[in-house]
């Protein structure tokens, strides 16, 4: 590791090559590196090494940011849709093929995605927590959401923010047409 004028540590292009995809784009979200989720590994190390692959310990990384960052939670009892998801960080990237599993916490692509969906956000009654929204669910036109609540986005997103939860999804089935497969997981706990 080198050092720059302000005294922070910064990766060599070497090390960068030694690091594992998933190292790398865990670097570049943790420098603010945006549109990475769909670089090959010598794209993200060139990227990196051009941002200076510098060290940003302590400093929070948009993965725990939620609404500002998107990218994916990180937590102790994370599953393996979340681990082979492509993290999309923005409204802008896209995913790397149809089919492909995808997991954010960016407010603006989980909107984006239920209002192509004509999809309204809602909770099921009766699992409320003190007067907060209980489970959180998207009605979707045609599929028989009469027995769901809907509330508004922000309430929506509060929750889903508060309950650390990562939206994994799927823009299109592996047949190219438009999917609306969601779950929300909380990457702390197996049952959320």
């Amino acid at each position: 590791m080198a050092k720059t004028r302000q005294g922070k540590q910064t990766l060599t292009e070497s090390e960068l090559e030694d690091m594992k995809v998933d190292e790398l784009r865990a670097k570049a979200r943790e420098i603010g590196l945006s549109g990475t989720s769909h670089m090959h590994k010598g794209d993200l190390v060139k990227a990196l090494a051009e941002a200076g692959g510098r060290e940003t310990k302590g400093a929070p990384t948009p993965r725990s940011e939620g609404s500002h960052g998107g990218g994916a939670r990180p937590g102790s009892e994370e599953t393996k849709s979340v681990k082979y998801a492509q993290e999309i960080s923005s409204p802008e990237e896209e995913p790397e093929r149809e089919g492909r599993s995808l997991v954010t916490t960016n407010h603006d692509v989980i909107r984006g995605w239920a209002e192509r969906r004509d999809a309204q956000p809602a909770t099921v009654p009766g699992t409320e927590h003190g007067g907060r929204p209980g489970v959180l669910r998207f009605d979707f036109p045609g599929y028989g959401g009469k027995d769901l609540q809907h509330i508004g986005w922000d309430e929506w997103f509060e929750t889903f923010d508060q309950r650390g939860l990562n939206f994994i999804y799927q823009e299109e089935r592996t047949d190219g047409t438009q999917s609306n497969f969601f779950r929300l997981e909380n990457p702390d706990r197996e049952d959320a």
